[in-house]
Parts: C-alpha cells; structure tokens; sequence
C-alpha cells in the first residue's frame, strides 16, 4: 500500500454570485477544509466556464486539482422538488460524455450532510440557454435527470488541462411540476440556495476521499 500524497488543492465552480456566496458562506467553511481551496466565479454560460477554469487551471501548481461544478440546475425527471440534489455520474454535451469521480461517494456524503433531501444521480446534461417546456421532455427522453448551463464545460475543460478527479453537484431550483421565473423570489429557490449553503463538508470529504492511499 503507497502513501498517501500531499493534500491537492480543490477548485469549486459556480456561474452565479449567489452561487459563489453560499459556497463561500456554507457551513463547513472551516471545518476539514482542504489547505487549498478556491470558490471560482465563472459567469453564465459554457463559454465563459470554460474560460475561466482554463485561466484557472492554467496557473502554475493546478495539475493536481480537484474540480466540482457546483450551483442550481433543472430538474428534468417527474417528482423532483426544489431543493433536491444532483450528484452527475456523467456530463454531456457535444462530443464524448465526461465520466465524474466517485459519484456514489459523493451522493452518500452529500445524504448524510443534508438530511431530508433527496439525492438524485445520473447523467447531467448541458445547455447554451435556460430550458424550458417542451425542451425538457426533450433532454429527459435523452436519459438525463437535470441540465445546466457550465458543468460539462467547466468538466470538459478540467481535463483537458490535464487528468484529475472532476465531479458534479447541482442543486434542483426548478422542476417539471415547479417551474421558477427568478432565483430568489419563490419558496423554491430559497431551498435551494439553503442547501447549497450546507454542501460543502460533503465535497470535503469527497476530496479526502481522494487522498486515501492506493493499494
């Protein structure tokens, strides 16, 4: 059995402030947090996720990073909730599928570190622009449980920097039967920036995860 190597950092990407601000802001903050833990703040859309985590990723010392693409999303399987967590076990958007890291992992840590909400995983797919209506009956027949706009991006663009551990978590702020118009101004996207806020000791320990020695 190796040792166990030095901690690597962890990179966190979101497109929204608010995103950023309960990620920064969650519980957990300090607890177990990894020596080396950045919040990033892409903006909306792949385009800009893909250049600021190549910015990001292109800094000296950031091959060994750890990336999570991380905010809200859209439920697109029936009896979703806001609320509810998304853990990917793959991205899609054009080209190949992007495998995650130890999603089961992940969705089990993240079960444990908010209680009550339901864990959602399967393939998480991405979209240039807001999806809504018939859209996502579309995208659902594809197999996928949720779209947004910057985790296959940001994942994409994390390995093509290099190879290292990328996972995805979103939570739902809007679903089929509980569609929003505004974060923030319905009951729905308040649960849902509440349990962004209480996401972070899981992505903790997913990270340690990684650091575990190999046999």
């Amino acid at each position: 059995m190796g040792e166990a190597g030095p901690a690597a950092p962890l990179l966190i990407a979101c497109a929204l402030g608010i995103e950023q601000f309960a990620l920064r802001t969650g519980r957990g903050r300090a607890v177990d947090a990894p020596e080396r833990v950045t919040v990033l703040r892409t903006g909306m859309g792949p385009r800009a996720a893909e250049t600021a985590v190549a910015r990001a990723l292109g800094q000296d010392g950031a091959a060994d990073t750890a990336v999570i693409a991380s905010g809200f999303c859209a439920g697109l399987a029936p009896g979703m909730h806001p609320g509810d967590l998304v853990v990917a076990e793959e991205t899609r958007a054009a080209g190949d599928p992007v495998p995650c890291t130890g999603a089961e992992l992940l969705a089990e840590a993240l079960a444990r570190a908010v209680p009550g909400h339901t864990v959602h995983t399967g393939p998480l797919t991405g979209s240039d622009h807001v999806v809504r209506g018939h859209e996502r009956s579309e995208l659902r027949a594809t197999g996928a449980i949720a779209v947004d706009m910057e985790s296959a991006a940001t994942l994409r663009t994390a390995l093509r920097s290099g190879p290292r551990p990328v996972a995805a978590v979103r939570v739902v702020v809007d679903a089929p039967e509980h569609e929003l118009v505004r974060i923030g101004t319905f009951r729905g996207g308040i649960s849902a920036f509440r349990v962004l806020r209480a996401v972070l000791p899981a992505f903790y320990e997913w990270h340690r995860s990684l650091l575990l020695p190999r046999r």
